[in-house]
This record gives C-alpha cells, structure tokens and sequence, in this order.
C-alpha cells in the first residue's frame, strides 16, 4: 500500500498494487477505482487511469470506480419503494440521475478491511439517506488476482430496509495502448438490447440484435458511429451463475475476456470522456450491471434490495498477451 495524494477535502487516498502470475492491478481506496492493469509482457496499462489524484476529482471520476449504489441511469431521477417517492440528484441533462450523483460510491473514501498480496477487501457504509435513497448501507467490494492473468471483484451489499442497488464497474479498456479503441475487435453475448432515447435512457422496449449493428455474437472489429454505443445488451432476465459474457481484443493480439453474473452489460463508445491530454474514444467502458432505469420499466430485472435479500455481484476480467 502506497500513498496516492489527498482529494481537495484533506482525505488520504490509498493505492494497493495487486499481484499474483503474470497479472499486477493497482486499486485506489477512492471510489474503488481500479486504476491500473498490467501484464507481463505488455508495455502498457489495459485500463485508462492517471497517476494524478487531481485527475479523477477534475473529470475523471468514473474513470475505473465502481459507481452505485444506481449505476447508470435513472430517466425520472425518482425511485418509488413503498409507497414512498425518493427525489434524486438531476445530474445528467437536467432530468436524469446518472451514477447516483455527485456523492455516489465513485466519490467517496472506502476503508481497507483486509490486504494480502493478491486481495483487497474495500468497504463502504452509506448513511440512510445517502444519494436520495433509504436504508443504512455496507457495501464490500473484495478485488482478487489469480494466475495465470485473472482479477475477480465481488460485490455485496446489505440494507436495514428496503433500496434499490445496482453497482457497475465503470473501468475504459484498451488493449494496445494505442490514441483509440479503432480496430479492437468485440464479442458480446446478448441477443437483444436496450434502445435508447436522446437522453441515452432505455425507452422501455427491448430489441432483438439479429440483423442489426448491435449484433456482436460474433466478434467483429466497428467503427466509431457504425454503431454509436451507450447501451445496455441484455445478457439474462435475471442475476445467473458466472459466465463468459464478453471478449475484447486488440491489433497487438492482447485480449480480455469478462465473465459476469450480472444479466446486463453497458458498453459506452467513450465518445464524451477524456483523460488530460488525449481525445475521445481512447477505450471502451464496459460496465456488467443490471439493467439500467428499471425502477421505470416493470418488465426489467428489478434492482431492489432488502435485509433478508442483499445484492450481490461477481466479475472476472481475464487477460491473455
């Protein structure tokens, strides 16, 4: 464990470097962020973090983070839960509530509850009433390194009354190191999406991908626009066993392959994220999660939590050179 920097409101923030095989992955105890990724072999970091705290407190912040307790978006920026209407952040076009706001888990100090070589275990309590949202809240998020090239996270969550939770890991991947994503190759599979309205927000409906550019069950290499990505691909109807999901490769051969328990997976183009001194379009979020804004469609896998049914996650990113 090594000191990071100090955010802007005098917190030490922490960085502790993972390893095990020929994987090393570097966490920050802001935002859970997963800040660095690399193989033996490999030149270059697989993921787009900075070395510079000021960075992700100044445009940055999903860059990495596990975002919640609502990943995504909510297109009303309200939740109903018994009876109850919850008012939440507008943060995204006036109307919508993005990545819970501004005090979501990507911006707050997680707490090192267990350190070992390859391990990390990060927790996190959420007041009643952080992000809008009821219930006294832990969160624990335990990042593992494996040989020959693997890191799983689980994620779980416990609530004293009923909320609603859907964590993603929001990290940007390039495997070539290269000014953008262009000619990666990706594999995805779902055989349906989420359409999206002109606020990037689920209409309600879900389409087939057969016969369209959201057709990624076989890998193929697309083009920035052909599609334009900001959505969700429908794995499952419903949290499910851990399975390979997706798989990312680059010109140089490098790959990455996700396997989730997650029934959705958002992939955003990077069209409107930027690090200091590169362009957009330098590598591809892609977030396992829930689906997104499903406290406003009834026919979407719900995202509720209660004292007796915590949340869960697991995701494993598996490298190979």
């Amino acid at each position: 464990m090594t000191a990071f920097g100090t955010t802007k409101n005098g917190d030490a923030v922490e960085k502790i470097t993972l390893s095990a095989g020929d994987l090393s992955v570097s966490i920050l105890t802001l935002g859970a962020i997963v800040q660095d990724v690399r193989v033996a072999g490999v030149p270059h970091s697989l993921t787009l973090g900075s070395d510079n705290l000021a960075d992700y407190e100044n445009g940055m912040g999903y860059h990495g983070a596990l975002v919640g307790p609502i990943a995504n978006r909510i297109s009303n920026a309200r939740v109903r839960l018994e009876g109850m209407m919850y008012e939440l952040e507008r943060n995204e076009n006036g109307n919508c509530h993005l990545h819970s706001g501004s005090d979501g888990t990507h911006a707050q100090i997680w707490q090192i509850a267990y350190q070992s070589q390859s391990s990390v275990t990060l927790t996190l309590d959420l007041p009643d009433g952080v992000n809008g949202l009821p219930g006294r809240r832990k969160v624990t998020a335990t990042f593992t390194v494996t040989a020959p090239a693997s890191l799983t996270l689980e994620v779980t969550g416990t609530t004293d009354t009923k909320t609603v939770m859907n964590f993603a890991n929001h990290s940007y991947w390039n495997m070539d190191g290269s000014d953008t994503w262009d000619g990666h190759s990706l594999r995805i599979a779902a055989d349906s999406y989420l359409p999206v309205n002109d606020m990037t927000a689920p209409t309600g409906d879900q389409l087939e991908v057969d016969g369209t550019d959201m057709d990624f069950r076989t890998a193929r290499i697309f083009d920035r626009g052909s599609p334009a990505l900001d959505h969700n691909f429908c794995l499952f109807d419903s949290p499910t066993a851990l399975r390979d999901v997706l798989t990312l490769t680059g010109n140089s051969g490098v790959s990455m392959s996700i396997a989730t328990t997650e029934p959705g997976i958002q992939v955003y183009d990077g069209r409107g994220a930027q690090r200091p001194g590169k362009g957009t379009y330098e590598g591809l979020a892609i977030e396992p999660q829930r689906w997104p804004d499903a406290p406003n469609h009834s026919a979407f896998p719900s995202i509720a939590v209660t004292p007796d049914a915590p949340y869960r996650q697991t995701t494993r990113w598996t490298f190979s050179a």
